[in-house]
């Protein structure tokens, strides 16, 4: 399969999202963690970074065969068609990948076997013999997501066989309480087969050190070091046909989808680095920083770092986590319609509102945020149109009714000075992921803006003074720039437009400095307005 990807230079910070899974379609609570790495990568790239976003679709797996089977066609188109799909989505929604690729590919299968004979050789793989539920009706054992039951944690229903969506616990399929298949729907037996393990438990003293000394959010950490201390089972990797993945080496068994879904980061790095035996390296020398939701913690904080521990791989230097996406402060419901697609919610409101709302809700926790549609369209409308977008543009109007757009240097020092510090904290935020503050910076940032806009009166002292009116509107004119690039990694095509306006005069986050091409600007326009209410 081919891959997304623009050519970039000097690569050395690798940023990736969670690969979403090919059996369904990208939804809003996917769209959290898109748009929030999103945002990060395009505040990199801004302030000059050496960075590259790289994502890809998982592919392999059981749900992928049911859903094949329930549909009638084969794994592999169905993951075609999802793939497709998804890159549309993605890039309605201005997500821009550096490499956007697949699981199901030649350089991942190269790199699973060469991981895999690493882990082997070292002693950290071993067969015996477990039990796993099996259907007599579908003649199939049923590992994973083919089994679903109680949870023997919680007591969450419908959950699937290997960890629990609710509580987030990990167990086998066969602790599951009330389990049944999730193919035919009868009650699976207990049967005994041969897998391969993981040592995962080899690696409890070093997984500890590691959560210990690196720049993870407390909670986690603390959850991860709980699960440490409770002890860590080790790992099957191998699951039983029929099954959609990559066959093991001199085996009839075929690898677990969350050894090589990983691994997909690796693979999706290599279109980028001249292939996948190069990849190996470079993801050495690169500062490799995760996103993902609070769901897969233990997949990526215990079992992925043991693999590249025990494999000699240079390990993530953060991975950050974000909490769930509810909607009108409930959780995401078919039945009362807020189980919403991307492809669904383009149409009735513009992407670019859904991630300055993301923005505004995306602290630096693993909290869960609420897409209230009420508050949405509070922010929208009073924060965005009528703070932000509207100094922009009585700014540039006025300076295009009285002066045909032509501005001066001037800047108001005891002013800029107030706003300089609003921008050591917007920096500092972003820095540090945290998207709540960053935007309500820049947001206050405005709010001065039009607090000085209305103080000074441009439209009074124009008729007496227009010297002094022209400062006046430049200066606003230099701050709607600043904020203009602040912004700009959250709602980048609202901020082509305005900069469009702007005549190609902008502020450089990067250098903190103003990047004056000339001294007027084009016909100013309304770009942004007031949104109505959102009925679903």
């Amino acid at each position: 399969m081919g891959s997304l990807i623009r050519k970039m230079k000097d690569k050395k910070i690798l940023i990736t999202s969670a690969l979403p899974y090919s059996n369904g379609s990208i939804h809003i609570g996917h769209l959290v963690e898109y748009i929030q790495t999103d945002i990060i990568v395009r505040f990199f790239k801004q302030m000059g970074r050496n960075v590259v976003y790289c994502c890809a679709d998982d592919t392999h797996g059981a749900p992928i065969s049911i859903k094949a089977e329930q549909l009638g066609i084969t794994p592999e188109k169905l993951i075609t068609k999802a793939r497709e799909e998804h890159i549309k989505d993605f890039s309605d929604f201005n997500i821009e990948f550096d490499s956007y690729y697949s699981t199901n590919s030649d350089e991942n299968r190269y790199l699973v076997y060469e991981i895999f004979r690493r882990l082997k050789e070292k002693g950290f793989i071993y067969e015996k013999d477990i039990n796993l539920p099996y259907c007599s009706k579908c003649k199939r054992f049923l590992p994973d997501r083919y089994v679903k039951g109680t949870c023997p944690e919680c007591g969450a229903e419908d959950q699937y066989g290997d960890n629990c969506e609710v509580c987030g616990a990990i167990y086998k399929p066969i602790d599951l309480v009330d389990a049944k298949c999730s193919i035919c729907g009868s009650h699976p037996k207990v049967k005994k087969t041969n897998h391969l393990f993981f040592k995962l438990s080899a690696f409890s003293g070093k997984l500890k050190d590691w959560l210990n000394t690196s720049n993870l959010q407390d909670s986690v950490k603390n959850q991860c070091l709980r699960w440490i201390d409770k002890g860590l089972e080790d790992w099957c990797i191998s699951r039983d046909p029929p099954y959609f993945g990559f066959k093991i080496p001199d085996s009839d068994k075929y690898f677990y989808v969350w050894l090589d879904a990983p691994i997909g980061y690796m693979s999706s790095y290599s279109t980028l680095v001249g292939g996948a035996e190069k990849v190996l390296d470079a993801w050495n020398n690169s500062e490799i920083i995760h996103f993902i939701g609070k769901d897969i913690i233990y997949f990526h904080f215990l079992f992925w770092p043991a693999v590249l521990m025990a494999a000699d791989i240079n390990l993530p230097k953060r991975i950050f986590v974000h909490g769930f996406l509810k909607v009108n402060g409930a959780k995401m419901s078919k039945s009362r319609g807020t189980f919403l697609t991307a492809r669904e919610v383009l149409g009735f409101l513009k992407p670019e509102h859904l991630r300055f709302y993301y923005a505004s809700c995306l602290p630096s926790t693993i909290t869960d945020l609420d897409l209230d549609f009420k508050v949405f369209k509070a922010k929208i409308n009073n924060i965005l149109v009528s703070n932000i977008a509207n100094f922009f543009y009585r700014t540039m109007y006025f300076l295009k009714e009285n002066f045909d757009g032509e501005f001066n240097d001037f800047v108001d020092k005891k002013v800029m000075g107030k706003i300089n510090k609003k921008i050591d904290s917007i920096l500092s935020s972003y820095d540090k992921f945290e998207l709540t503050t960053a935007l309500s910076e820049i947001i206050a940032i405005s709010s001065i803006g039009n607090k000085y806009f209305q103080e000074k009166e441009p439209w009074k002292i124009v008729k007496n003074n227009k010297e002094e009116a022209r400062n006046v509107l430049s200066f606003c004119l230099r701050i709607s720039m600043i904020i203009c690039s602040l912004l700009k990694p959250v709602m980048p095509e609202f901020c082509k437009k305005i900069e469009k306006q702007f005549n190609g005069n902008v502020y450089n986050i990067a250098k903190r400095e103003f990047e004056v091409r000339g001294s007027k600007i084009s016909k100013p326009e309304i770009i942004e307005k007031k949104i109505k209410d959102i009925k679903l």
